[in-house]
């Protein structure tokens, strides 16, 4: 296969994935419409994990379940755990489009979190390319106006969480088993639901409910699964900017669900969070080349 074809074959599963997170937020917000988020957690994580628990077994990864007791396991958990919760509270009071503008900052959090804790090596531009895109980030925020509120705060801090769980990720050891993190995962996510449904007052879903909550988790595992076989097919400098197309897709599904239309404020500062986001894989690919030529 051809490099032009490997990547070709990255973007496509790349916006496969996409797809299928933005549709699993979508049913899980239209469903959480009348159901509490603890029970929403638990009802859709309760399928993950049997799924996921069922791949674990049928591929013999449940034989590594030693190394679910690592130290990076557990934080990676925690990582997981505050970004889901934090996410979809958000999501649940907020425009579609609004939450998943803002969750694109996660690549230049990231970047920064990297030059503070593992020492990488950021450039001027890079951290010029960070702060212009917190600057667009609050742009959609609007402190100060009437779309501050504590939701877009819950946007912001579930993905200082989930740079958490990515750098964590780009730390573990070498063989570490996906499947079986992400078992970990699911089941702790879980937990957390079923802690935070008990000031909850429970609602008997319908069966339209139920067989979202059940879409919901299968698209889960989809995305989980075709974002690994994009970053294994194409080259990340590549397929990394199509990411940006969740908020493509993220805007034609509220308005299709929800009739939403984006403000000025967050056309403009979704401009200025990809931009920024674009620029920083353009320097990243750039540093690349540079350790591979020994420059």
């Amino acid at each position: 296969m051809s490099s032009f074809e490997a990547n070709l074959r990255g973007i496509g599963y790349l916006l496969l994935s996409i797809l299928a997170f933005i549709l699993n937020d979508t049913m899980i917000k239209v469903v959480s419409e009348r159901l509490p988020i603890g029970e929403i957690i638990v009802l859709r994580g309760s399928v993950a994990l049997a799924l996921i628990l069922a791949l674990l077994f049928a591929t013999g990864g449940h034989r590594a379940w030693r190394l679910a007791g690592n130290r990076l396991v557990a934080w990676r958990t925690v990582g997981e755990i505050g970004g889901t919760i934090l996410y979809l509270y958000a999501l649940f009071h907020m425009p579609i489009a609004n939450a998943s503008a803002i969750s694109q900052i996660v690549p230049l959090m990231t970047t920064a979190a990297a030059a503070v804790f593992l020492r990488e090596q950021v450039g001027w531009r890079r951290w010029m390319a960070i702060g212009l895109g917190f600057v667009g980030v609050m742009i959609i925020m609007r402190p100060g106006l009437e779309g501050f509120d504590a939701y877009a705060l819950a946007a912001l801090a579930s993905m200082a969480f989930v740079t958490m769980r990515d750098l964590v990720t780009r730390s573990f050891p070498p063989g570490m088993p996906t499947l079986l993190v992400t078992a970990v995962t699911a089941g702790a996510v879980l937990i957390a639901g079923l802690a935070m449904s008990f000031d909850e007052v429970w609602l008997a879903p319908t069966l339209d409910e139920l067989l979202l909550l059940a879409g919901a988790a299968f698209l889960l595992l989809i995305g989980y699964g075709t974002v690994i076989l994009a970053m294994r097919h194409g080259e990340m400098g590549v397929i990394a900017p199509f990411r940006y197309a969740v908020i493509l897709f993220a805007i034609a599904l509220g308005y299709l669900v929800w009739g939403d239309i984006p403000d000025i404020f967050t056309i403009t500062g979704t401009i200025i969070v990809v931009a920024t986001g674009l620029y920083t894989i353009h320097r990243e690919r750039l540093r690349s080349a540079e350790i591979r030529s020994g420059r």
